[in-house]
């Protein structure tokens, strides 16, 4: 966020809080915490001096806004949920990730990794023991639990929907997920408020930080879709680059299941040619990979030049060796990634890896909706991207970096 963005989100901060702030960062979630905490306990310090209105409430003038929480569990796997500190009359927010698979917990004397079910299920725990003494409960679920199985296409269920209607239930004010897989699913629960926050920006400041000389033009880059239903993403950073579209889809071999879903037999390109241009490739998740690097080397046979894969989740379920291959054949450049979920040690080292830290951003969001504040400004990116872009090409003339 560049310092004009700050100082006009500022001014629309000069109201009473909803409520004392407090954070509980989930287990897995400590990074995130401690890096959301230190933005607002920043801006904190910031605004004491200017605003003593901005500080009336109890509670407002903390060490920390964190809370701190744990779930302990029985030596056969159940759990408590457990607030350590009051939090009546605080305007709490729950960070979580569904897929922190690097926590674990002992079980029958086993040593069991936590699945997306024991997180959610310790979220609920951790909601039930605020007991409805919390001014508003607010959920910021980047991934959104269960969002892969979001509509019903034979006799099975809708897990997802069953999800957001539980965390109403229990009382939840505000549900925060990022690039959901369906946002369709937020009619699930139409009396709470359900935000899907596309992580655009941030996606490309990471990728203009780490490549200096992308000439961003229709002539030298093309977004490409890696399939149908990730069209509307691409759509957007087309447009808002400036750039050409181009799909493939996936024909799939609908007789046979493997891992749970339908194998894709071949991918079809539809649009102009890709030969001698960039390609950015944008999706809402990486999980094995497969897919993508199919679609790198078909991109490669079309005679692309750099293939940058953007996803707003990169879980490499299948290890990372395959992206190293990739990246040393030449096929991958790069891929851009959130740090919104747990990423393996050695994702972060790979030399085809860039982290794109959404913690400033989950910090605007907490403090604009703290203040009961419209998130319009945050949620469309389309301004700051252009003057992103302004200044990236003044960086590059200024360098002398020659474009081709």
């Amino acid at each position: 966020m560049n310092s004009s963005f700050l100082t006009e989100w500022n001014k629309d901060l000069k109201s009473i809080p909803v409520g004392p702030l407090g954070i509980i960062a989930m287990s897995g979630c400590e990074e995130m915490g401690n890096k959301v905490n230190a933005w607002l306990q920043r801006w904190n310090s910031l605004q004491e001096s200017q605003d003593e209105e901005f500080y009336t409430l109890p509670g407002v003038n903390r060490d920390s806004f964190l809370i701190k929480t744990y779930c302990p569990r029985f030596g056969t796997g159940e759990s408590k949920g457990v607030i350590k500190e009051s939090v009546r009359g605080y305007d709490l927010y729950i960070i979580v990730d569904v897929c922190a698979y690097n926590k674990t917990f002992r079980m029958y004397d086993m040593e069991v990794p936590m699945s997306p079910d024991d997180h959610f299920q310790d979220l609920k725990r951790i909601i039930a023991a605020v007991g409805g003494k919390a001014k508003r409960v607010s959920v910021i679920m980047p991934m959104l639990y269960e969002s892969r199985q979001h509509k019903r296409s034979s006799r099975e269920s809708l897990d997802c929907a069953l999800a957001l209607q539980e965390l109403q239930d229990y009382g939840v004010s505000n549900i925060i997920t990022f690039d959901a897989h369906d946002p369709r699913v937020a009619n699930a629960v139409p009396l709470c408020g359900f935000e899907n926050v596309m992580p655009t920006y941030q996606m490309i400041k990471a990728l203009c930080r780490t490549e200096k000389d992308l000439a961003i033009n229709k002539e030298s880059m093309m977004v490409v879709s890696p399939d149908e239903g990730a069209m509307q993403r691409n759509i957007f950073y087309s447009s808002v680059l400036g750039l050409d579209l181009g799909m493939f889809y996936k024909r799939r071999d609908y007789t046979t299941v493997i891992n749970g879903r339908n194998p894709i037999v071949a991918h079809e390109y539809l649009g102009a040619s890709v030969e001698g241009k960039d390609i950015i490739v944008v999706d809402d998740m990486i999980s094995s990979g497969d897919s993508m690097l199919d679609l790198c080397r078909e991109l490669k046979k079309r005679k692309a030049n750099r293939i940058y894969a953007v996803a707003t989740f990169a879980f490499f379920t299948s290890g990372t060796a395959e992206f190293d291959r990739a990246y040393n054949e030449g096929y991958l450049t790069k891929v851009i990634a959130t740090n919104l979920t747990y990423r393996r040690p050695e994702v972060a080292a790979a030399p085809w890896f860039v982290e794109a830290d959404l913690s400033k951003y989950i910090s605007y969001l907490i403090a604009t909706l703290n203040h009961d504040r419209s998130l319009e400004k945050l949620l469309n990116p389309y301004n700051r991207i252009k003057k992103l872009l302004s200044r990236y090409q003044a960086e590059q003339a200024e360098a002398g970096i020659r474009l081709v």
